[in-house]
C-alpha cells in the first residue's frame, strides 16, 4: 500500500510503503526490491513526488539491511503517537 504526505518544507510529496509483510517462505527472493523498484520507479516519473518512505521496527535489523541495500538512507526522525481505544 503507498499512502501520500505533503512536504511543505519540501513543496511535494513524499510516498509512503505501508503495511509491507512477505511470508518468511518467500523472503531472499527479491519481492520486496521488486515492489520497491515499482513504487520508486513511478514515483521518480513524477515531478510532485519528492520522495520515497516507510518505517520498520527498530529491531528489525534485516528490514534494514535489506533498505539500505536498495539505497535508502536512516532519517533523524522517529515517531510518537497516542492510541485512542
Amino acid at each position: 500500500m503507498v499512502t501520500y504526505e505533503w512536504s511543505d518544507w519540501r513543496n511535494g510529496l513524499f510516498w509512503w510503503i505501508q503495511s509491507v509483510f512477505v511470508s518468511p517462505t518467500f523472503r531472499r527472493r527479491g519481492v520486496f526490491r521488486a515492489l520497491f523498484e515499482a513504487v520508486r520507479s513511478e514515483a521518480s516519473l513524477r515531478s510532485d513526488v519528492c520522495g520515497v518512505r516507510l518505517y520498520v521496527e527498530q529491531d528489525n535489523r534485516i528490514a534494514q539491511q535489506t533498505y539500505h541495500a536498495l539505497g535508502m538512507t536512516e532519517t533523524p526522525y522517529r515517531i510518537y503517537e497516542i492510541e485512542f481505544e
